[in-house]
């Protein structure tokens, strides 16, 4: 642990070199890079260094016992020697905790994607129970949910739902919402009462900067059309809706929900970059192979996560073994037990491996 921290130090020391340096500060996204490093880096610098500084003082006052002290100063010497041991084994605990690597993208602002899955008409009207269920949970955050696209089912549900989520935290929460939820439930237009299962899916994307991501206006096919669904004539006097095709990729990004065409660019760019830099990590991961695939997954879309049992009243998330009998709280947003534990169980499997 301590050839670590000493790493991260020297490290922590070369940035603030470089961030001097004139050539860097005229480069924007150089000193915005190297900015955000050190802001990642500063907590543990600033607990290392205190955990030196309290080591030595512990040396210095050890020192004392070997002059010759009357037994009050005696004492008083033995007193500040067990204040200073306490002090440096909490320090040791704290930095434990903070050698866990930090998510770079836990501060980011998020772009959701639910999509239905297997179980036809009941999927659609699940993923419309799960956007229901997040756009519940953001407003209980204080969030800020803005629609990019919705392709309706036509019967109250969605065949797929495209969104931002801006405020505090919230990739950092909604990480560990990524993959396949399963509903168990009786339809509505199920006259025997058979339970029914169907499947929606659901993908987070961090929102990425433009410097995150380098696209060439030449790898780009941008059309124009008039959108679709609500709005009535408002929306469809002018064209506004925006599709745009990365070529080299194949990846089709759409956004229809502005009046302003401009606008509907900008959110399809932004859909667009999100998901070129999630295709890089995933790329990156698989490169790594198995060094850091946790049980609480890979974050595939293919992988199934949770069940929401409706007849039981259970919803159970597979990758952690944990059940709940709260299912109607949980589709209303009441979602931070789940989101906790799920945290907590990645946090200590994190840290055993630093340990390790």
């Amino acid at each position: 642990m301590w050839e670590k921290l000493k790493k991260v130090d020297k490290r922590y020391r070369e940035i603030e070199e470089e961030i001097a340096r004139p050539e860097v500060v005229i480069n924007p996204g150089q000193l915005q890079k190297l900015a955000k490093e050190r802001a990642r880096l500063e907590d543990v610098v600033n607990m290392y260094r205190e955990y030196e500084a309290t080591s030595k003082s512990l040396e210095e006052t050890e020192s004392m016992l070997d002059d010759e002290l009357d037994d009050d100063m005696r004492e008083m010497v033995k007193q500040e020697i067990a204040t200073l041991q306490e002090k440096i084994a909490e320090i040791e605990e704290n930095l434990k905790v903070a050698l866990i690597p930090k998510d770079e993208n836990d501060e980011k602002d998020i772009i959701m994607e639910i999509r239905a899955g297997a179980g036809g008409n009941e999927a659609g009207l699940f993923a419309a129970d799960l956007f229901r269920m997040y756009s519940r949970y953001a407003q209980e955050k204080g969030w800020n949910i803005e629609i990019i696209n919705i392709n309706e089912s036509g019967i109250g549900g969605f065949k797929e739902v495209v969104f931002e989520v801006k405020g505090k935290h919230v990739f950092s929460r909604l990480k560990y919402e990524r993959g396949v939820h399963r509903v168990q439930r009786v339809p509505v237009t199920e006259s025997s009462g058979r339970i029914h299962t169907s499947t929606a899916t659901v993908a987070v994307l961090p929102e990425a900067d433009e410097v995150d991501v380098d696209i060439s206006n030449e790898d780009l096919r941008i059309d124009i059309y008039h959108s679709g669904g609500a709005g009535g004539q408002n929306v469809n006097k002018v064209a506004t809706a925006v599709r745009i095709t990365h070529i080299p990729t194949g990846i089709v990004t759409v956004c229809q929900d502005e009046r302003s065409q401009l606008r509907n660019k900008n959110k399809a760019m932004a859909v667009l970059r999100a998901r070129l830099l999630d295709v890089e990590k995933t790329k990156q991961e698989e490169e790594m192979g198995q060094e850091r695939r946790s049980q609480l997954g890979t974050g595939d879309r293919s992988e199934k996560i949770r069940t929401y049992n409706i007849p039981q009243d259970r919803v159970t998330d597979h990758r952690i073994g944990l059940s709940l009998h709260n299912i109607e709280g949980i589709l209303e947003g009441d979602l931070d037990e789940l989101i906790d534990a799920l945290a907590t169980d990645d946090s200590a499997r994190m840290l055993q491996e630093q340990l390790a």
